[in-house]
Order: structure tokens, then C-alpha cells, then sequence
């Protein structure tokens, strides 16, 4: 009868927990909802933004410079009653960004010629941190001829001289030889608003020639 008494006793216990439990669960989920009422999770989603991006984009694309001969001219038709013609935006209004990359593409390649030693700038590139010309080096001569490259001079349009490294170019041209091409490196940062380079190149060790080529466009 003793041990019936104890195992009664510990179930109501362990009945008293389980209720007591669930009773603090249910209250605690209603104090929370009650709690969290009103508050909702912000919008995060980028659709607004990229819709006003783009609408913005839109206005920007929009606009454009329009003739001035013709926005007089229909100011006058206007005063004067007459007939306002429709204005369109003229080609030549276009920005002229490309204009110094056009005019560089058309100066080049420029050669340079001392004593049947011929040096020619093809073409100037971006590379990574470089801006790189293509040339190339040929003796049309009878004698061969040596370089050595620390001796190349390179400054900018203000006469300032420039660090530049070569690539490819030979110490010696045969005589009556072919074009050999090569690279001059010059680091991109030195050339912050130059708009033209200067290369100067003499033979070693007479410097009987100068090879020298002015005035190469960088844009």
C-alpha cells in the first residue's frame, strides 16, 4: 500500500510538470505574438531600385543637345506667328569623347630614318599598368649596327623624361636586314594629362645616328 501511495505521488508530479509546461509554452507564444503585432519585415528586394535605375537611365538617355541655329529659329517663328519646325539633335552635338583616340589611330605608325636605320611606332595600347608601342627597327644599310636601350630616351610633352623599358628589340641589326619588332613599356602612371611622348634612340657606341620620333600620340 506504501509503494502504490509513492508511485501515485510521482505521477501526479510528473503530470503537474507535463501541464505546467505546456501552460508556460502557450503563454510565452502569446506574449510573443502579441508582442511582434504591427511589426513587419522591411522590403529588401532590389525591384525598386533597379526600376528606378533604370527609369533614371532612361531620363539620361533622353536627353540631348539640340542645334542652336535651330532653337533660335523657332524662337523667331514663334514670336513672329510663323511656323515652328521640329528640332532634332544634330550629329555633329554629339560628344566628342573619341576624338583624340581617332586622331591618334590616324597619325600612326610614324618612322623615323637615320643614316638607312629605320625606327617605326606602329601602335599604342593599354596593357594592365603599361601603356605599350608597338615598333620595330631595320638597316637598310651596308653596316651593321648596335644598340644599347639604357640609352633610350623618352619624355613627354612637356620635355620631362620618362621610364621606359624595351622587349624584343635586337642589340645588333645585320646589315640589309629585315624589320624586327619589339615593345617600349612605359609605366601608365607617369602619363596623367600627357597627350604626346617623344622617342629618342642613338646607335652604340659612335652614336653616329639618332633615331627620333616627336610628338606620338598616347590618348
Amino acid at each position: 500500500m506504501k509503494l502504490n501511495s509513492t508511485v501515485t505521488l510521482t505521477l501526479l508530479l510528473l503530470v503537474s510538470m507535463v501541464v505546467a509546461g505546456l501552460v508556460s509554452a502557450s503563454w510565452g507564444a502569446s506574449l510573443g505574438r502579441e508582442a511582434l503585432k504591427g511589426i513587419t519585415q522591411p522590403d529588401t528586394r532590389p525591384t525598386n531600385n533597379k526600376v528606378g535605375g533604370q527609369a533614371g537611365s532612361v531620363r539620361r538617355e533622353e536627353l540631348a543637345v539640340l542645334p542652336e541655329e535651330d532653337i533660335i529659329a523657332n524662337v523667331k517663328a514663334r514670336m513672329n506667328g510663323g511656323t515652328v519646325k521640329e528640332v532634332t539633335p544634330s550629329p555633329s552635338a554629339s560628344p566628342k569623347a573619341t576624338a583624340p583616340t581617332e586622331a591618334a589611330k590616324s597619325q600612326l605608325p610614324m618612322t623615323a630614318t637615320s643614316q638607312d636605320v629605320v625606327l617605326e611606332v606602329k601602335s599604342v595600347r593599354k596593357e594592365g599598368e603599361s601603356l605599350v608601342l608597338a615598333v620595330s627597327l631595320r638597316n637598310n644599310g651596308k653596316q651593321p649596327v648596335r644598340f644599347v636601350y639604357d640609352a633610350l630616351t623618352v619624355t613627354d610633352d612637356q620635355g620631362q623624361p620618362l621610364k621606359a623599358s624595351t622587349d624584343g628589340l635586337p642589340a645588333e641589326l645585320p646589315a640589309a636586314s629585315s624589320a624586327f619588332p619589339g615593345s617600349i613599356s612605359i609605366p601608365a602612371n607617369l602619363l596623367g594629362g600627357v597627350q604626346k611622348i617623344s622617342l629618342s634612340l642613338p646607335d652604340y657606341p659612335d652614336k653616329r645616328l639618332q633615331l627620333q620620333v616627336s610628338n606620338i600620340p598616347v590618348q
